[in-house]
């Protein structure tokens, strides 16, 4: 599977918005998008403006890498939500917050997706004490999240500037031992991203 291995802060500059990809960077004055909030590329101000096509690829793109999935794999997921019960678009978001990649991330265990990725990947992360290596397993409302070993480094830096981070007010962080319990599934208002849905339904719609 192909990935992207460029400048991260690129991404973020092209979406124009702060996609929390190089985890502790993005919260410091040397994120790009304090420094340069304008898109990378030659000929910026000469750019046109976007058509309804244009705004719902980059309402999509901008979520997919905010995830850091391959289109294969995000539009899977979109696919998942089709088939659920209720609103696609928020049955989509919830999908993409349930993913333990992302969970990690929210418990505080990681300073970014990618790196919870890697976590999962290599088989640091137990889910209800069985471990899980894969990145898109999705949790449940009562899961427990550990980590295997406790005297990671990553994980011991991370959780130290947890609080900057903030925990979401439905997953419950115990810090000492570093396990959390995921207390219920979000809903729309608790992902307080600036994410527009709606058009990324009608890109696939389309």
């Amino acid at each position: 599977m192909s990935r992207y291995v460029g400048p991260s802060c690129r991404l973020c500059r092209r979406e124009g918005i702060k996609l929390f990809l190089k985890g502790e960077r993005c919260y410091t004055e040397k994120c790009a998008i304090e420094k340069r909030n304008y898109p990378p590329g030659v000929h910026v101000e000469t750019r046109g403006k976007f058509l309804e096509y244009g705004l719902r690829l980059r309402e999509k793109q901008r979520l997919r890498r905010m995830y850091g999935l391959s289109e294969k794999q995000f539009k899977r997921f979109f696919e998942m939500a089709e088939r659920k019960q209720g609103i696609t678009g928020t049955n989509f978001l919830i999908l993409l917050e349930r993913r333990i990649d992302n969970m990690v991330f929210r418990l505080g265990f990681a300073t970014s997706r990618k790196e919870a990725r890697q976590l999962v990947s290599h088989s640091h992360i137990l889910v209800n004490g069985r471990k899980v290596s894969t990145p898109s397993f999705l949790i449940k409302p009562g899961d427990e999240i550990s980590v295997k070993h406790k005297d990671l480094p990553s994980v011991k830096n991370a959780l130290e500037s947890v609080v900057r981070r903030g925990i979401p007010s439905w997953i419950e962080l115990d810090k000492d031992n570093m396990k959390g319990t995921i207390k219920l599934l979000p809903t729309r208002d608790d992902i307080t991203m600036p994410i527009k849905e709606q058009l990324i339904v009608e890109y696939y719609s389309r």
